[in-house]
């Protein structure tokens, strides 16, 4: 491929490739960059975060806040530029290959739900009813560089949380806000939420996880089994 192809605004190149050639040209080793500016450039492409996380494991050094205090959330900074991924010999570089049989132990392990926010596939999101639930796999450590594709490293997510953190209350709130909601839960609930705080993830009660399989069926299967239920109730 030529070096005029290799353009970061060439949509038929894949997400990951024009993660990294924005960063190349428009950025540049040991500049900040924002998301924002990174989404606003690589347009109606999905997952362009987790594109750029995916450079991580091929050598492409990119603090956050967490690495660099300096930093604001929404900031990065480009230390080192890592493997040419735009070549065809570094295409795969870094690159976690999850197997089918791994997916599927993950999602039936975490109930078919996303053990971030707790929506389960096709559900609708209360904060944005016209938006329904798809699931992925996403790293119980996002921000770890090189996290592997082994079950106890991975988690289901929805897309909207795989996406971003900021996404989990559809605004992006502030420490005091959350705080201020945190105290004025009961006792029984805040040892409930440090918890989950701790496991990073909310467990599942035993109805939780028949819901969560409930919606993996076909709605007419779906509808059958609540006419079910409501019979066994009424026995």
């Amino acid at each position: 491929m030529s070096e005029d192809e290799l353009d970061w605004r060439n949509a038929g190149l894949g997400t990951r490739i024009r993660v990294a050639l924005w960063l190349r040209d428009e950025v540049g080793e040991g500049s900040v960059f924002s998301k924002q500016r990174l989404r606003a450039a690589i347009q109606g492409a999905e997952q362009v975060d987790r594109r750029m996380r995916d450079l991580r494991p091929a050598g492409w050094d990119i603090k956050t806040y967490r690495d660099k205090p300096s930093l604001q959330p929404e900031e990065l900074f480009l230390e080192k530029i890592g493997s040419p991924v735009w070549e065809k010999e570094y295409r795969a570089a870094g690159l976690r290959q999850i197997s089918a049989k791994t997916r599927r132990f993950v999602y039936e392990r975490d109930g078919h739900m996303c053990r971030r926010c707790g929506v389960s596939a096709g559900e609708a999101y209360p904060d944005d009813v016209s938006a329904r639930a798809r699931l992925t796999l996403g790293h119980v450590n996002p921000h770890k560089s090189g996290s592997g594709a082994h079950a106890e490293d991975l988690i289901t997510e929805c897309a909207r949380c795989n996406e971003t953190v900021k996404h989990l209350t559809g605004t992006q709130m502030t420490r005091e806000q959350v705080w201020d909601r945190v105290k004025e839960l009961p006792a029984r609930h805040k040892r409930d939420l440090l918890a989950w705080m701790k496991a990073d993830c909310r467990p599942l009660s035993e109805a939780e996880k028949a819901w969560g399989m409930y919606r993996q069926l076909p709605a007419v299967v779906r509808e059958e089994l609540e006419g079910d239920l409501e019979r066994l109730m009424r026995s």
